[in-house]
């Protein structure tokens, strides 16, 4: 299996690093020998600190006011000695947390001391690299996992992605998507996170077209069944939407996203279940709305140990504006995650995700239960389980085999590429889930039923938020395997 030769290759390169390299704890870029604060601060000290300047460096692409953004200080703020070290340690999450930097350093030095102690901030940064011409050579099946029990190579997909993140400095990013074979896929959008001086509202726009010449057009013992038809497409969806947010603060968004979707579907599908389309119609064409809040006070987004994160998200499908568009498709979904640091390198996670719809007739091709993303009951990766609700919870106590470090790679000139951090945790997890689908009577089905999963597993992190993870479990049947997955699954 290559991908397992790959992982394991990885793992003895950060290993190998690991032993080389002069590292250092991450997420500490104040030490307690050059630093009055964290001095201070385990001391208990009862000083007052002024900020008398903040610096910034290594920030050659990067606007100073995107980062001053992203600080719970200002200049000219007077701070107890205790405050001040979670303010910083809280700034440099918040940077970090921007995928602008792979690394922030934050060093402190006395300018002058009366009544009060007079500070300099300083943050260094190593940027990370924006642009990304990125070839596309991928699977299109719902996850790795269900392309491997196939290996069908006619599923493949190739192009190239242009990302340009941070475009003028700004946090800006500009995306354009160039997909051909399998899965056919052509998107532009612009992403602008601040329009407004006080930098809290921000807007995007975005625009699309997919086409496929085989699809699923029905679910059979929470398998999907696919049709091709090799001389034509029978899947066509073009889409454009604008997006506003609001960012009040440092914790919480608002989204309203307004999107026009039109799809074109081939008949043959709807002879094999009528069922696959909005009143069994060739084309659907329909407005959609989106509310979402969101509330994160995790400690990182790629792999968060500490702190919460809350999302949840009202869509409004067919808003009675346009010819047919009177659907009355209206669903709420919602996540809470909650990360607790432990003693002794462990760590406790938990998920809850569900979904409540209010319409439970829903097309085919409209409708997901659990088995697509991040939602799906670890040891079913290879079942689709159809419904219009579902709740999933997703728990796991985590090891520190290796505490986050950083580390260089010596044949790497370039800070970008060549320095970097790396953690790995070893893993028990338990999952439950349950789907509720009104259609479904069959007692073998898998919705409409308690699902329970759990295992143990072995997770990399390392830069640029990438997160490999490789998991053994069982399932409520009594299935056994090991499960492969390229990003953080809770």
């Amino acid at each position: 299996m290559d991908i397992m030769k790959k992982w394991f290759w990885l793992c003895g390169l950060l290993f190998s690093i690991q032993l080389q390299a002069q590292h250092r704890q991450l997420n500490s870029g104040y030490q307690p020998n050059d630093s009055i604060i964290l001095n201070d601060f385990a001391n208990k000290s009862k000083k007052s600190y002024i900020i008398e300047n903040i610096e910034f460096t290594g920030n050659k692409i990067t606007k100073d006011f995107i980062i001053s953004r992203e600080l719970t200080f200002k200049k000219g703020d007077t701070i107890s000695s205790d405050k001040l070290y979670h303010k910083l340690e809280l700034s440099q999450q918040n940077l970090l947390k921007t995928s602008l930097f792979n690394f922030v350093d934050i060093t402190d030095s006395v300018i002058r001391q009366d009544d009060f102690v007079h500070l300099k901030i300083q943050f260094r940064f190593i940027e990370r690299w924006y642009l990304w011409p990125v070839p596309i050579f991928e699977i299109s099946d719902r996850n790795f996992n269900t392309w491997w029990k196939e290996k069908n190579f006619d599923r493949i997909s190739y192009g190239i992605f242009l990302n340009k993140e941070n475009n003028r400095g700004r946090m800006e990013s500009l995306r354009m998507l160039i997909r051909l074979g399998y899965d056919e896929r052509y998107e532009v959008s612009y992403n602008i996170p601040y329009i407004d001086k006080k930098q809290t509202f921000g807007a995007a726009i975005g625009t699309g077209w997919i086409q496929n010449r085989e699809v699923p057009f029905q679910t059979q013992d929470n398998k999907q069944l696919f049709i091709r038809l090799d001389d034509r497409y029978i899947y066509k969806n073009f889409y454009t939407y604008l997006v506003l947010t609001h960012r009040p603060n440092h914790v919480h968004q608002h989204l309203l996203q307004l999107k026009y979707n039109y799809f074109v579907f081939g008949d043959t599908i709807l002879t094999l279940n009528p069922e696959y389309s909005f009143k069994s119609e060739i084309r659907n064409e329909y407005l959609s709305f989106n509310y979402q809040f969101t509330s994160d006070q995790r400690d990182s987004k790629p792999y968060p140990l500490q702190g919460s994160y809350f999302t949840g998200q009202l869509i409004k499908s067919g808003l009675g504006i346009l010819k047919n568009d009177d659907l009355g498709m209206m669903e709420l979904t919602g996540s809470y995650r909650k990360y607790w640091k432990l003693p002794k390198k462990l760590f406790f996670s938990t998920d809850w995700t569900g979904k409540i719809s209010t319409n439970r007739n829903q097309p085919y091709f409209y409708e997901t239960g659990l088995g697509f993303d991040r939602n799906f009951v670890r040891g079913y990766e290879l079942y689709v389980i159809d419904g219009q609700s579902f709740i999933l919870s997703k728990n796991a106590i985590k090891y520190a085999v290796i505490t986050p470090k950083t580390g260089n790679i010596r044949f790497i000139k370039s800070e970008k590429f060549g320095k970097i951090h790396y953690a790995l945790y070893a893993n028990a997890f338990f999952d439950v889930g349950y789907v509720d689908d009104f259609r479904n009577y069959d007692e073998d089905d898998l919705s409409n039923q308690l699902l329970l999963g759990g295992g143990f597993g072995l997770d990399l992190v390392t830069y640029y938020d990438m997160v490999f993870r490789v998991e053994a479990s069982v399932n409520k049947r009594g299935e056994t395997g090991i499960f492969i997955h390229l990003k953080n699954t809770l």
